[in-house]
């Protein structure tokens, strides 16, 4: 190969391009973490482990709920990837699923996948989706050209309305007519 031609390291820096943008658009930590709490509140009910000569089985009378908890959280973070739309509903029933693992599931997996569903259901329910940047944001000065008009901080004032006659009456009421609760909520004595 030349050093002109695309080679193997192109290639793979464009589909890790291609990777970024895609997790970047949706709450790609949330999901997966949510996904990792599954495994183990599903497996570890059904796991016969063993600690040298000693087999340790954790046989639980809810195993099959155990396994609907698991499949179910996998199941979100998989929607929370492919279904940003829903991040929200998805968090939420991902948190209900990690609190009802405590009893179902030898305390939601030990606790791990517990408190894995729990920070996923958690960044789920925060993640909003990102601005895109416009081309001016880099270091340095942004040109003259590309700045954008500044708002004004206060209200708009048009200044074609017409403006109010003043009143001639011995009230109390200022003289452009307004209303003393229009004058910024203050009250004149005399």
């Amino acid at each position: 190969m030349s050093a002109e031609s695309p080679g193997l390291s192109d290639r793979f820096h464009y589909w890790r391009r291609r990777f970024r943008m895609w997790r970047g658009t949706r709450p790609f930590w949330a999901g997966l973490l949510t996904m990792l709490g599954g495994i183990p509140i599903a497996y570890l009910p059904y796991a016969q482990l063993t600690l040298g000569q000693l087999s340790l089985r954790m046989g639980t009378p809810t195993g099959a709920g155990s396994l609907i908890i698991g499949l179910l959280l996998i199941t979100l973070g998989l929607t929370m990837w492919f279904q940003s739309i829903v991040r929200v509903f998805a968090g939420v029933a991902a948190i209900l699923l990690a609190l009802v693992s405590i009893p179902v599931s030898n305390l939601g997996g030990f606790l791990i996948g517990f408190l894995l569903a729990m920070f996923g259901g958690a960044l789920s329910i925060s993640w909003a989706p990102g601005t895109t940047a416009p081309e001016w944001s880099g270091q340095g000065a942004q040109p003259a050209e590309a700045r954008p008009e500044q708002e004004p901080a206060g209200p708009v004032v048009q200044s074609a309305a017409p403006k109010p006659e003043p009143v001639t009456g011995g009230g109390s009421a200022p003289v452009d007519g307004t209303t003393l609760e229009t004058n910024g909520g203050r009250h004149r004595a005399g």
